[in-house]
């Protein structure tokens, strides 16, 4: 991997790496630079720890969409093998924003659909930097469809700031194909496993975001709308993004006491974009269990949880102040 990219949260960790490599790149170190060496690679991780620990959560979102956080392609190549891309909506065109194709991990045969945002200018124009189009969650849906009807598990990576917002996706059906992507992937009777693994943005997220075990990695985001949205609405500027991001409560750890997922997987010390490989490891145990406890659930068994675990997300408290909504007699009013 080239040198990494350091984001503002990270500088002093950077800084003592860069001492640490100095360090190791002596030729011949004396025992002393040896002795140097491991206490600092000690302090490096110690620092790194007490860092990735107490991350706010704008830190997160930074961390989220690290240039060199692993992405969908990644992933494909690290953990599943014989992956045959599908093509195109039979509609429109192939919305390159969202990839889609036959693939095994370990044994077991999976349909794989994944958004895809892309690194240099070049994969970013060609995948709309993971913005999908209607055509893309056609083919999304189509796709699944066809692995409901040869009862193949469906595994879903979500990547995307939010479905792409422009006129010709509008005129396409942008709302009502995602509003029809929910209705369907929920009563596809075959398993349906969503991974969170960057950015989990508003309705593009959502729109192939309907499963039966819905998981983040713990440095990702899932939200109604991105901070920098909200700050602009909420307080007319994206300068406020930060305070936008702590409001929106969307990190995992805010997540999962919800029940809006199901699973939060680990990262390696210092996120995911330090380690690709033992991220994709992590990423295959967690895909690789789920698959076996969801496939000795019948049909049936499956939609109703599905229902179920969608019915009960959410979590929350109502009451009202003394006296009100009270009539003279201190009971209820009607209506």
């Amino acid at each position: 991997m080239s040198k990494l990219i350091t984001l503002p949260f990270e500088r002093p960790i950077a800084d003592l790496e860069d001492q640490l490599e100095k360090l190791e790149a002596q030729p011949h170190p004396a025992p002393a630079a040896k002795d140097a060496i491991r206490k600092m690679r000690v302090q490096a991780n110690r620092m790194k720890r007490e860092v990735y620990e107490h991350l706010n959560a704008w830190e997160i979102v930074q961390v989220a969409r690290h240039p060199q956080r692993p992405q969908t392609l990644d992933y494909l190549e690290l953990i599943f093998d014989e992956f045959v891309e599908l093509h195109g909506d039979k509609s429109f065109g192939d919305d390159r924003a969202i990839l889609t194709g036959f693939a095994k991990i370990d044994d077991r045969k999976v349909m794989f659909v994944g958004q895809q945002k892309g690194r240099n200018l070049k994969e970013r124009t060609e995948h709309n930097y993971g913005m999908a189009h209607p055509e893309g969650y056609r083919k999304a849906l189509a796709k699944m469809q066809t692995a409901a009807k040869f009862r193949l598990p469906i595994i879903c990576f979500i990547d995307t700031a939010g479905a792409y917002p422009g006129i010709g996706a509008e005129e396409r059906g942008q709302a009502y194909q995602i509003a029809l992507n929910l209705r369907e992937m929920s009563r596809l009777p075959t398993p349906i496993i969503c991974v969170v693994i960057g950015e989990g943005g508003s309705g593009g997220a959502l729109g192939i975001g309907i499963g039966d075990h819905v998981s983040m990695l713990q440095f990702s985001y899932y939200s109604v709308i991105s901070p920098e949205g909200c700050a602009g609405i909420l307080w007319k500027h994206q300068k406020h993004a930060d305070k936008a991001a702590l409001a929106l409560r969307f990190t995992a750890t805010d997540l999962k006491p919800f029940g809006v997922i199901d699973e939060i997987i680990e990262e390696p010390l210092g996120g995911a974009h330090r380690n690709h490989r033992q991220m994709a490891s992590h990423l295959k145990g967690s895909l690789v269990q789920t698959l076996r406890s969801l496939s000795k659930m019948s049909k049936a068994e499956l939609l109703d949880h599905r229902y179920a675990r969608f019915r009960c997300i959410g979590v929350f408290e109502e009451h009202a102040a003394d006296g009100e909504g009270k009539g003279d007699d201190g009971e209820p009013l009607a209506g």
